[in-house]
């Protein structure tokens, strides 16, 4: 049995390698099929994310999987072989075990990498790329990821800032869903804030940006509407909840903005959440009435005791990883011995039944039935004892003690 991962990730490649080595949904297909070809099982799942690329595959040789990762990108082979890194039998499983819990994530304990693995195996099932044994291991994967998901706390707290937002606004208001929210800025951050709040169920959101067509392509995907920083002052009675990441050198949200929004919303309150490095909304916010304002140096720290708190809950996921590693291991051998085992049964009988036939053509010939039957007990002792003779003698010429022992027990010989 050989199971075998190799790829690379955030830890080991850059980002343009990571670009280079990745499998787009118009190639995926074509790969799958083709790295099938040089597996002896034709299982093969390709997981693709902007953070990694990895293969999984059954009963293939690590060196024919690294020069097909080459070949296939037609990139250096000393550039992919120095990011590489490769897994094999429990080692492998293991491996999917961690990555599937998030224990090897850029963000520790992240759920989403387990949804990305999900849609990786199901392309691989959709163009045939999976059969009995790495659908197994996958079925085996998922489960364990639930398990390590239910029995520690590795996804319960928010570590990053982005999260972290998203969190406190759903402790603040009880109905996060129905919250009217302003999301100011178009980055990264912004765009993370905004994935998070439509997972939460949040379906009313605004963006607000210097440039209208950066926000639209972000703004589509969530169903926002874009508005620019100067129409701020109109949008702000409308939120219940301000978010503001941007790169602005001066407060774009002030004091006296905000206490004519709150004017406007009745004093109903209004949760302001910034983000930014420098601020994007005057600290002088915090002194008003229904106004709560929080920085990203109080999210950093709701981030940092998070942090500690999945610290230590992915020691408890790693001993889960590695005993469900070693488990899915059991079951695969016992596999290979139950085979084992089938073969040598049909290997004996097939023996049983030559030695058979020709005693019986003998006997229909006219031999005598005495000599005929002595014949064939003693040539079909012979056959069926000539392997373990020579493993036997092998053993005890080489010195090997422990195979002539397990050798004798096997064949049940008793000194006694």
């Amino acid at each position: 049995m050989t199971l075998v991962a190799i790829g690379i990730n955030h830890k080991t490649a850059s980002v343009s390698l990571r670009e280079k080595l990745a499998f787009g949904p118009d190639i995926l297909a074509d790969a799958l099929k083709s790295v099938s070809k040089i597996t002896a099982t034709g299982e093969a799942v390709i997981l693709s994310t902007c953070n990694r690329t990895e293969l999984y595959v059954n009963q293939a040789e690590s060196e024919a999987l690294i020069r097909w990762l080459v070949e296939y990108h037609s990139l250096p082979e000393d550039e992919v072989r120095a990011s590489l890194y490769l897994h094999e039998n429990q080692s492998a499983v293991k491996h999917l075990l961690r990555v599937s819990a998030g224990l090897d994530s850029l963000v520790l304990g992240e759920p989403q990498i387990l949804g990305q693995i999900k849609q990786a195996f199901s392309s691989a099932q959709q163009h045939g790329t999976v059969s009995h044994t790495v659908d197994r291991m996958f079925q085996h994967t998922f489960k364990v990821a639930k398990k390590i998901r239910t029995e520690t706390n590795i996804g319960a707290s928010a570590v990053s800032v982005a999260f972290a937002a998203v969190n406190l606004a759903k402790h603040i208001f009880d109905d996060v869903q129905g919250a009217n929210v302003l999301l100011v800025g178009a980055g990264e951050t912004i765009e993370l804030v905004a994935r998070h709040l439509k997972e939460a169920g949040v379906t009313k959101m605004t963006v607000a940006n210097r440039t209208v067509s950066r926000a639209e392509g972000m703004a589509e995907e969530f169903g926002a509407r874009v508005v620019t920083l100067q129409q701020i002052p109109e949008c702000l009675p409308e939120a219940d909840i301000v978010i503001s990441s941007t790169a602005s050198p001066l407060p774009i949200i002030g004091k006296g903005m905000v206490e004519n929004a709150l004017k406007s919303r009745r004093q109903q309150p209004m949760l302001l959440v910034d983000i930014a490095v420098p601020r994007d909304i005057e600290s002088e916010v915090g002194e008003l009435e229904n106004a709560y304002l929080y920085t990203v140096d109080d999210l950093q720290g709701i981030v940092q005791k998070n942090m500690k708190n999945r610290l230590e809950a992915a020691e408890e996921a790693e001993q889960i990883a590695s005993e469900e590693a070693s488990e899915f291991m059991d079951w695969l051998r016992s596999l290979d011995s139950i085979d084992t085992l089938k073969h040598y049964r049909d290997q004996s009988s097939a023996i049983k039944d030559d030695m058979l036939e020709k005693a019986l053509t003998k006997l229909q010939s006219g031999g005598n039935a005495e000599q005929v039957v002595r014949e064939l007990a003693n040539k079909l002792t012979n056959r069926l004892i000539h392997s373990p003779t020579q493993a036997l003698g092998q053993a005890a010429r080489s010195g090997d003690l422990n195979s002539l022992d397990l050798l004798r027990k096997a064949l049940g010989i008793n000194d006694n």
